[in-house]
């Protein structure tokens, strides 16, 4: 059947193996557009089961630019960077880290569950940084889940994640006006979302949902710009909103994003030089590292 979104706010999902056949499905940044609001980067990851023979471990690796979110809905990572945080992210809770002038991390199985098997699934996003605020130092911070508001709005359950919402903030830190929201709907309900934010849109994650009374398809994004009509069709339905202030053209390569294209150069550069002090010095007591690939 036909849709009859505009083909220009539809962005389906398209896969992409990380190494070790850990596949994400990844949204943004896509054919029709490169960014909804400040978010640059969409990857939803699993449900993938994690067991002591098989993991998915990220080793070290670099950013500039950029913020990342971290959110699951099942399992456990450990974060680790070379600012000397180690936080272990659960369901429910907020991971932020800040890039700014240079960062490095590493996201792996926790040490008390390398015997163990579990799911992993959620979200990894990237957010753009004011222009102004690119060269800020790095920084980390961890919301737990019991900190995020959740309240209830007609028929929908939503989390408000990151920004303002029906009244509701996220005390996680922003840098630029930012809108991230996880929100249930049970089985056949129906739900008027306005526009929050300049600019919007939604993904499913679990259900079938309508928008319109078209049929939104799980795994694709649909950006919004008018209230929409949402309904939950015969299961319960979850989904994410994101959204915020656009904040302009921006160069990727890699793990690096600038509005400055000489500035991914120079992180690529330093990275390939491994260098052991600076924005990209490795993270203590690590040892691998993910090499620079060609261009």
């Amino acid at each position: 059947m036909t849709s009859s979104f505009n083909p220009d706010h539809l962005l389906k999902a398209h896969s992409k193996d990380l190494g070790g056949g850990f596949v994400v499905r990844r949204l943004l940044p896509a054919m029709q557009r490169q960014a909804v609001g400040p978010f640059i980067f969409f990857d939803h990851f699993g449900p993938v089961t994690v067991t002591p023979a098989v993991n998915h471990d990220v080793r070290p690796h670099p950013h500039i630019g950029l913020a990342t979110l971290t959110y699951l809905f099942e399992g456990v990572i450990m974060h680790r960077d070379n600012l000397g945080y180690q936080q272990r992210s659960e369901p429910g809770a907020i991971n932020l880290m800040s890039a700014g002038s240079g960062i490095v991390h590493s996201e792996r199985k926790p040490e008390q569950e390398k015997q163990a098997s579990y799911v992993n699934h959620g979200l990894q996003l990237w957010l753009a940084i004011p222009e102004n605020q690119e060269n800020r130092a790095a920084s980390f911070s961890h919301t737990s889940a019991s900190a995020i508001p959740e309240l209830t709005v007609g028929t929908a359950t939503v989390r408000v994640l990151v920004g303002s919402a029906f009244g509701a903030s996220s005390p996680v830190p922003t840098l630029s006006p930012t809108l991230y929201l996880d929100v249930a709907m049970p089985p056949n309900s129906q739900w008027q979302l306005p526009m929050l934010t300049e600019e919007q849109a939604i993904y499913p994650i679990d259900g079938s949902l309508s928008v319109d009374g078209e049929l939104l398809a799980t795994h694709n994004m649909l950006v919004l710009d008018q209230t929409r009509t949402i309904q939950s069709l015969d299961k319960a339905a979850r989904f994410v909103i994101i959204g915020g202030q656009n904040l302009g053209k921006r160069f990727m390569w890699w793990n690096f994003v600038s509005s400055q294209k000489e500035a991914i150069d120079r992180a690529a550069a330093l990275w390939k030089s491994e260098p052991t002090e600076g924005p990209l010095r490795q993270v203590t007591d690590e040892v691998e590292r993910i090499p620079l690939p060609e261009r």
